[in-house]
């Protein structure tokens, strides 16, 4: 069963203006009803991108890249 709620986001945080009774974790989607400026995706401006300096961040990751990448982007989806 879906339910509407009325609530308020402020400082990151969704106020719920109802008393929600549940016994378990519930996932929910937030609409916001009022216009939003959607924060831009960030994007790699290649004249700042340097080998050396992700060759030299990397230095001590002991674990594979390739799989660490594969798992991030799985987990977003």
């Amino acid at each position: 069963m879906m339910l509407t709620v009325k609530g308020v986001y402020k400082d990151g945080k969704v106020i719920i203006k109802e008393e929600i009774k549940t016994d378990k974790p519930l996932n929910v989607m937030v609409t916001f009803l009022e216009e939003v400026k959607a924060p831009g995706k960030k994007k790699l401006e290649i004249n700042k991108f340097s080998f050396k300096i992700a060759k030299k961040l990397l230095e001590s990751y002991k674990g594979s890249l390739s799989d660490a990448i594969i798992e991030e982007r799985r987990s977003t989806v």
